[in-house]
């Protein structure tokens, strides 16, 4: 790969199922799949050992959250149906999630990544683009480092792919899985991009492969050699130069390190369900309190809200939300409360409520907005 701009994405390699595989050391190197409910948790026998619950028992209607590499060589994998999947790999052991642990060990991973490399584009729980520009390193043994210091930190395995831009290093991730590192540069797209089908090209779903295949296009080199005015005919003239660019391993999207909230709210769940009307101090001061933290988040992270809003969840699971739009942008908890409490004027308050919720959206600098006066409240359900 030629000098320059040198873009890594880095991508845990089965993330949830290797997360369990942490706390369930003994189900390593079998098909295991994560998506099954809280009576799919390992029950603990008396001599210390564990029953797990097998996918042929699972009845219900839920999707594979993931999968280890050796379920996956059964042909399960995320997104399908359990029922399905049971058919599959009927004797897979069967494990809930567990988001919490997944939040955790995203966080660790991350940080890790941060001490050796901090310009970072966050992608979600899982992946990572990194900016390796300016490190004054050789790309394998960076590349090496940063593996090193993930699995230090997470005891989890990676897969990283550096490439000159974000396409083709989030291709060259997925390339030599699991524990790959791979680099991947122009001068390879013949060899390595154009043998591979559109799919493999993040922005072209099954929809616009199947399109693709009807015009006798099934490999990434194949539309990279079609005539510009077919792909416009099908797809547009901007979507047919976007697939032009990208079939030659051409993208110039840059890393984008940090980018703006479009909103910031605090929620809760009770530990029982609560009523407005028998339990109205307990629900005023944990909705205070929301109000309260949202505030606080604001202004610690410099913005003022134009949009109030809130959500509860009753009893019956259903949902209710409501906005407000003010005068002027606040980061003031009074008059958060204020306009949270008119919102909750206008929702249904006679059944039991589990879950209280407030958002602040429309957010705009905190410098540029006017100060806003608290004002007083009114009388509200709670």
């Amino acid at each position: 790969m030629n000098s320059g701009r040198r873009i890594a994405h880095l991508d845990m390699d089965a993330f949830f199922a290797s997360v369990e595989l942490l706390h369930y050391p003994e189900l390593r190197g079998q098909a295991v799949v994560v998506g099954g409910r809280r009576v799919d948790a390992p029950l603990e026998r008396a001599d210390g050992s564990k029953r797990f619950a097998r996918l042929r028992d699972y009845v219900g209607r839920g999707v594979v959250t993931t999968s280890t590499y050796e379920a996956r060589a059964l042909g399960v994998f995320s997104g399908m149906g359990l029922m399905k999947s049971a058919a599959l790999a009927p004797d897979a052991i069967l494990l809930p999630a567990n988001f919490d642990a997944y939040r955790h060990y995203s966080r660790l991973f991350k940080a890790a990544v941060a001490s050796l490399a901090p310009q970072i584009e966050d992608r979600g729980i899982d992946e990572i683009y990194i900016d390796l520009s300016a490190i004054d390193a050789d790309t394998l043994p960076l590349a090496q480092a940063i593996k090193d210091v993930v699995f230090a930190a997470t005891g989890l395995r990676c897969s990283i792919g550096i490439s000159p831009n974000k396409l083709l290093a989030k291709i060259a991730s997925d390339l030599d899985k699991p524990d790959g590192l791979t680099v991947l540069g122009i001068e390879d797209v013949p060899q390595r991009l154009w043998p591979l089908p559109p799919r493999k090209i993040n922005g072209i779903g099954p929809k616009a492969a199947a399109t693709l295949s009807r015009l006798g296009i099934n490999c990434i080199g194949e539309l990279a050699a079609a005539p510009a005015e077919l792909l416009a005919r099908r797809f547009g003239s901007s979507t047919a130069a976007w697939l032009h660019r990208v079939a030659n391993g051409r993208d110039d999207r840059p890393i984008i390190t940090a980018c703006e909230p479009k909103s910031i709210s605090r929620e809760t769940t009770f530990e029982r369900d609560l009523h407005a009307r028998s339990d109205r101090a307990q629900l005023s001061g944990i909705f205070t309190g929301l109000c309260v933290r949202v505030a606080d988040d604001l202004q610690r992270k410099g913005y003022a809200s134009k949009t109030i809003g809130i959500k509860l969840r009753y009893a019956d699971f259903s949902s209710v939300t409501r906005d407000l739009t003010l005068p002027l942008a606040t980061a003031d908890a009074g008059v958060i409360r204020k306009a949270a409490g008119e919102c909750l004027k206008r929702v249904p308050l006679t059944q039991k409520i589990r879950l209280l919720g407030v958002r602040a959206g429309g957010l705009l600098p905190l410098a540029q907005c006017a100060a806003e006066t608290p004002a007083v409240q009114s009388r509200l359900p709670f």
